[in-house]
């Protein structure tokens, strides 16, 4: 009897794996989705074979459900970021983890409903349920555990033994589904009351799985792919936030509030930034000064060459500007083909000089495709003389720009009019 147990345990271990390698080869000409909704819909049947079928192999007492199809789904994870990458082995992942909770919380919900018994014998039973309900959680939450755990182990690993791949694949599933077998057999222990000797036969078995899987992993490799698997090139705090949806976060982040040309800080950026930093030159009393720069004539440039050039000629005007600007300056884009630099604890006088030495660092250095100078003109404000608000310094400096511009454009205009181009 055990004997046939063990080889009914090796076949389904075997079959398991290769329908479901086979279902994530194939998943160029028949999708993802076949290959996820088979990994998805077995997790019920997983726990509940967990909790209440187990069978005697030589070396115990074991649940085909826990140490086959659980540690099989864990092990094909690993296989998916493998062959694809964090960002779609987060799927299933998430998938698992939301659909298993939603599945909980409707069984507990269809609890207050008043059902009608149409045949004795077939009666819900609602004391299984929620007994399932719970494992269904627990289970839930140690399958995400294991399953960035098994991910970024693998990865870890990588940096000792780059090249084993097989090697790393069988470590991660060993030491993962040890961590899973201790966190799940007390969760059964406590509500099946399922005795404390099955987690060794348990144990045991899932460690027989993942050579099992190791094997067929490895001829897989060796027969199919023949090319190999990835070698790890990425550190393991890049895969935690790509399985995590961290980078879409940063990402959301670093983008907020950017020019989508330029990569600059925006208008929004610029007046909540802009304000605070009045204020708190102010409340120091401490200089501070506003630059509005205008590239001259580039509406000519749009309608003459095309907006892709003007794009780049903008890039090219901000790569300029920045690479002139102090430390403590802050450039933004302030609309079309404006920007603004604000420059704290700097008076007029200096500020001058720095809107000066900016015009002509981008007029010696931009140019259009008919090899002509892209020029800039420049109006100064500064707090004190010319206002005491970060509105009222733009305004300011936006007339002394107007003025610029009625002056033959390529100069800079402050309080006291225009600055000598030279």
């Amino acid at each position: 009897m055990r004997e046939l147990n063990l080889a009914l345990f090796v076949i389904e271990a075997i079959g398991y794996f290769g329908i479901m390698a086979a279902l994530l080869h194939f998943r160029a000409r028949i999708g993802l989705g076949a290959f996820l909704t088979a990994l998805g819909v077995m997790h019920f049947m997983e726990t509940y074979l967990a909790a209440v079928f187990y069978v005697e192999l030589p070396f115990g007492v074991v649940s085909p459900g826990s140490s086959v199809f659980f540690a099989g789904k864990l092990m094909l994870i690993l296989m998916l970021y493998m062959q694809e990458d964090a960002a779609v082995a987060r799927q299933p992942i998430y998938g698992l983890f939301l659909g298993n909770i939603l599945t909980v919380s409707i069984a507990w919900v269809l609890q207050f409903h008043i059902p009608v018994d149409l045949s004795p014998a077939r009666s819900a039973d609602f004391g299984f349920v929620n007994e399932m309900g719970w494992l269904m959680l627990w289970g839930t939450a140690l399958l995400y555990i294991d399953a960035l755990g098994i991910i970024l182990l693998y990865e870890k690993l990588g940096q000792y033994i780059k090249r084993w791949v097989v090697l790393r694949f069988t470590i991660a599933g060993i030491v993962l589904l040890t961590f899973d077998q201790i966190g799940f057999f007390l969760a059964l222990h406590y509500f099946v009351g399922v005795p404390l000797y099955v987690f060794w036969g348990g144990w045991i078995g899932k460690l027989l799985a993942v050579c099992i899987y190791s094997v067929l992993f490895a001829l897989y490799q060796i027969m199919i792919r023949r090319q190999g698997a990835t070698i790890a090139h990425r550190s393991v705090r890049d895969v935690f936030q790509d399985l995590t949806y961290r980078e879409r976060y940063n990402d959301l982040v670093s983008r907020n509030g950017l020019d989508a040309i330029t990569g600059l800080p925006d208008r929004n950026r610029m007046e909540a930034e802009g304000a605070g930093l009045v204020a708190a030159s102010l409340e120091r009393r401490e200089d501070l000064s506003v630059l509005l720069i205008d590239a001259d004539n580039f509406r000519r440039i749009n309608s003459t060459f095309d907006r892709i050039i003007g794009d780049e000629i903008l890039k090219s005007i901000a790569a300029e500007i920045l690479s002139t600007l102090r430390p403590t300056d802050r450039l933004f884009q302030f609309g079309g083909e404006e920007f603004v630099v604000l420059c704290p604890r700097t008076n007029h006088p200096e500020a001058l000089l720095l809107a000066a030495h900016l015009r002509w660092h981008v007029s010696a250095a931009v140019r259009s495709p008919a090899n002509m100078p892209v020029t800039v003109s420049v109006g100064v404000a500064s707090i004190g003389d010319d206002a005491a608000t970060f509105n009222s310094l733009i305004a300011v400096a936006d007339d002394r720009l107007y003025e610029a511009k009625n002056n033959g454009r390529d100069c800079v205009v402050g309080r006291d009019g225009l600055l000598p181009r030279n």
